[in-house]
């Protein structure tokens, strides 16, 4: 954009702000993850530099050098023609939605991994991410591959004995490791001489075409452009295992897998977001014009089959029939024996015996190779590093140690270069090639299925700029990319499919960074994805349509408002709750404090969490605990998720407090008969507040909180012991209902029981003499009208119930609701 000149309208600000990155030096963090030196301002690329020639280098791979003419001979032009079309149509599609990913927001540092998942989440980034780590880990060893094929023809020319594939291979590829462990900076000025380079070979190959032939040239199968052997190998002529349409396009798509390799240098580009959607769609549209124009051209002037022989030549019987035989050379001895040497079908040099300088297109062959090669081990690396500082999952976090003030992934080289060496020793160009596109297949479906989740789930912070973006042409990309998959190879396919739902299924039921200790809270990779724009639409519309559903006995949960104060001080109060709840009804913690105490609540989720508990926190000021106890009654809850059932502890100091406070919380009770709810109150025999000693002795609240997860009885195996309940007044069947739940949970599932309906008088005797045992005790709790009673009165009542029992006691008194499901219908 112009300096001075008013943004487009409609344009995004991330594209006014994008050239920030280049236009600043980088602060200590961002240099040290881009890999830029402190304080050293970095380059500033355009769309030309910075995307389309980087994209260009790694679509002109080996592929096209050495499987492309073989392709043609095997496929015919015209389906030649069909496959790069389709490989061109599924990276168009994806090229676009990448576009519309990098146009969405800021661009930073961070590859293409940082772009998807900050775009579209940590679910399906992490994902996307591994997948392309570790095809491009197998791309370097396919351009290894082809970089040795090469190397071996010419050093077949001066030795006698060459080496195997396998040892050049391995060779190379320890080469390249050590380049990659040296230093990469002189890659970036080494493209520009790659790029004219293999613009020479091509124009070297082209005047090939153009020269006159000679016997020698024919003799392995080139007569120069004509008719005849253009229309010969316009129809298809499958040979091998591998010979069918999938077949080649499986090898082919390989070269097609370049378009994310301007994303990798996005913090260098002036504007990430123009350069990387022109680039990037530019590099398709002129890489897959020259690959129409070598099939053609190749095609046209070579035969399938030749034979090198100079014999041949001149040769004529009536049972000569291949297209040799109007120019006055006859290979069917070798054909019928399937020996023939040259020709497109049987030489991969194809292209370099065509040429006019062969040496030059064998140094576009060594350029292509290095250039994707060294590409492809500098971009797995890191992007496997991202992955690993997401903490996103177990174990590999190993793999993402940075070293040096830059903070090269030094163990993710290794990886690399062991999973390269893996597929090297396979030594067939062809099954690596086939490999990796079934892996690059499955990561575009998946990045073309994000921007139309995205897209569909309408979220605000989805806007991407770019206008030529369709939500459903990336869901139609997507497709095409599966139903490829399977066509090239169903079972391979059907593996790709299980192992990314297997990560999805991790990264969505598990929570990246989720670790069971207290550590988790420093994990923090929420990035406003599009998944949660879409829980947050399905949960909006299921709660909505809950509401035109009436209660029913069967269906009914206690849904319980639980007055924990700070969780992590009534411990097993949190517990007993969600024992009931199982994660299966809601559950709400809330905290009534002074208005000059407001608390940050984050650090009391993070209890519940590394709890285990599944619960809503809540805080609310008050002047006096009733007060906004009856807040709390008032508001908690959404529609039918409301509470029914209030939670809280024995008020455990009433003889030592003022007479209002224990007015206030009999009280309580009252006003969650009248807000119709039930009520439970809670007696432990040690108290509800272990986490206050720690407090006393000077720690800090978040410490508290974190680091002190103390044991309760509801989280530990109760055994045979019984569950005793005294069931002294029908409230509906509430008091019933409790222990049932509470039963039907792994820790509790032995205790059996005891339910007592009648009694003597000496209701504290019985209880212990029969449940001083016992695990819990369920008590009904009988409510006294508030005008015939003094709450302090009350109070002593409870007190002469349950002091001195070793057991835990429950009082519960339900809201006169039928749930009892003995006599429904």
């Amino acid at each position: 954009m112009p300096r001075g000149e008013p943004p487009k309208p409609g344009s995004s600000v991330a594209s006014t702000s994008a050239e920030e990155p280049c236009t600043q030096p980088h602060s200590q963090d961002d240099s040290e993850n881009s890999g830029a030196r402190p304080g050293k301002a970095p380059l500033c690329f355009g769309w030309v530099m910075g995307v389309m020639i980087r994209c260009m280098l790694h679509m002109w791979s080996v592929i096209l050098y050495l499987r492309l003419p073989w392709i043609t001979a095997q496929a015919g032009i015209g389906l030649t023609w069909l496959i790069i079309l389709l490989s061109a149509s599924v990276t168009t599609i994806t090229g676009m939605s990448i576009s519309a990913i990098s146009t969405n927001s800021k661009v930073k540092a961070g590859s293409k991994f940082f772009l998807i998942s900050r775009s579209l989440g940590p679910e399906l980034g992490s994902s996307i991410g591994i997948i392309f780590a570790f095809a491009n880990s197998v791309a370097v060893a396919m351009h290894t591959v082809g970089f040795a094929e090469t190397l071996l023809d010419l050093l077949r020319v001066i030795l006698r004995d060459p080496p195997c594939l396998q040892v050049v291979g391995m060779v190379i590829v320890t080469i390249l490791l050590g380049v990659a462990l040296a230093s990469v900076e002189w890659e970036s000025k080494a493209q520009i001489i790659f790029f004219f380079l293999i613009l020479l070979s091509f124009i070297n190959y082209l005047l090939g075409t153009l020269l006159p032939t000679n016997p020698s040239r024919q003799a392995t199968g080139f007569f120069g452009y004509q008719g005849s052997i253009l229309l010969e190998n316009m129809v298809p002529q499958w040979r091998g295992p591998e010979g069918s349409f999938f077949g080649m396009f499986s090898i082919f798509f390989s070269s097609a897998t370049g378009l994310l390799t301007g994303t990798n240098i996005s913090e260098d580009l002036k504007d990430p977001a123009t350069a990387i959607p022109k680039g990037t769609l530019l590099a398709i549209m002129w890489t897959t014009l020259s690959y129409l124009g070598i099939s053609a051209t190749i095609g046209s002037c070579m035969i399938r089959d030749a034979s090198g022989n100079m014999t041949d030549m001149g040769v004529w019987n009536g049972s000569c029939l291949g297209p040799e035989c109007q120019y006055g050379w006859d290979f069917s001895s070798c054909r019928e024996r399937g020996s023939c040497l040259y020709g497109l079908s049987n030489h991969y040099q194809a292209m370099s015996m065509v040429s006019a300088f062969s040496p030059l297109t064998s140094a576009g062959v060594f350029c292509a190779a290095l250039s994707s090669a060294l590409s492809c081990f500098v971009s797995a690396p890191k992007v496997f590093q991202w992955l690993c500082q997401d903490k996103l999952y177990p174990v590999i976090g190993f793999f993402g140690k940075g070293y040096g003030k830059k903070h090269e992934p030094l163990r993710g080289y290794l990886f690399t270069f062991l999973i390269a060496v893996g597929f090297i020793l396979t030594g067939d160009l062809n099954t690596i090639a086939a490999i990796i596109s079934n892996f690059y297949l499955c990561s575009y479906a998946l990045v073309n299925f994000g921007c139309f989740h995205a897209s569909l789930s309408q979220s605000p912070g989805w806007r991407p700029s770019f206008c030529w973006y369709s939500p459903w042409l990336s869901l139609l990309g997507s497709l095409l990319c599966l139903l490829i998959m399977f066509l090239l190879n169903w079972w391979a396919a059907l593996i790709a499919v299980l192992l990314i739902l297997l990560l999805l299924f991790y990264a969505f039921h598990k929570k990246p960074g989720d670790k069971p200790c207290f550590l988790s809270y420093l994990t923090n990779v929420n990035r406003g994805s599009s998944v949660q724009v879409g829980t947050y639409r399905m949960a909006l519309s299921y709660l909505v349509s809950l509401t035109n559903v009436q209660d029913h006995v069967k269906n009914f949960r206690p849904q319980c408002l639980v007055l924990t104060g700070p969780p992590s001080q009534r411990p097993a109060l949190v517990d007993f709750v969600g024992a009931l709840t199982k994660k299966t009804s809601l559950m709400i913690c809330g905290n009534v404090v002074l208005p000059q105490a407001i608390q940050e609540s984050e650090n009391h989720v993070n209890w519940l969490n590394v709890r285990k508990i599944r619960s809503f926190y809540t805080v609310i000021s008050a002047p006096r605990l009733r007060s906004g106890a009856q807040s709390l009654m008032q508001v908690a809850g959404l529609g039918q998720l409301k509470p029914n059932l209030l939670v809280l502890g024995y008020k455990q100091n009433w003889q030592e407090v003022q007479i209002s406070a224990v007015e206030d919380y009999v009280g309580i009770l009252h006003d969650a008969l009248d807000y119709n709810y039930g009520v439970c109150i809670l007696r432990m025999p040690g108290g509800l507040s272990p986490a206050t000693q720690h407090q006393a002795q000077g720690e800090s609240k978040k410490v508290v909180s974190l680091h002190r997860q103390p044991q309760t009885l509801f989280q530990s195996r109760q055994g045979w012991r019984t569950v005793d309940v005294y069931w002294l007044s029908d409230d509906g069947g509430l008091t019933m209902l409790i222990p049932y739940l509470l039963t039907h949970t792994q820790k509790w599932a032995r205790c059996p029981v005891r339910v007592f309906s009648e009694w003597h008088m000496c209701l504290h005797e019985v209880l212990r003499q029969y449940s001083q045992d016992a695990a819990l005790i369920v008590m009904s709790l009988p409510l006294i009208p508030r005008s015939a009673c003094p709450g302090a009165l009350y109070m002593t009542w409870l007190e002469m119930l349950s002091r001195g029992l070793t057991s835990p006691i429950a009082f519960i008194h339900g809201k006169q609701q039928d749930l009892l499901t003995t006599y429904c219908q």
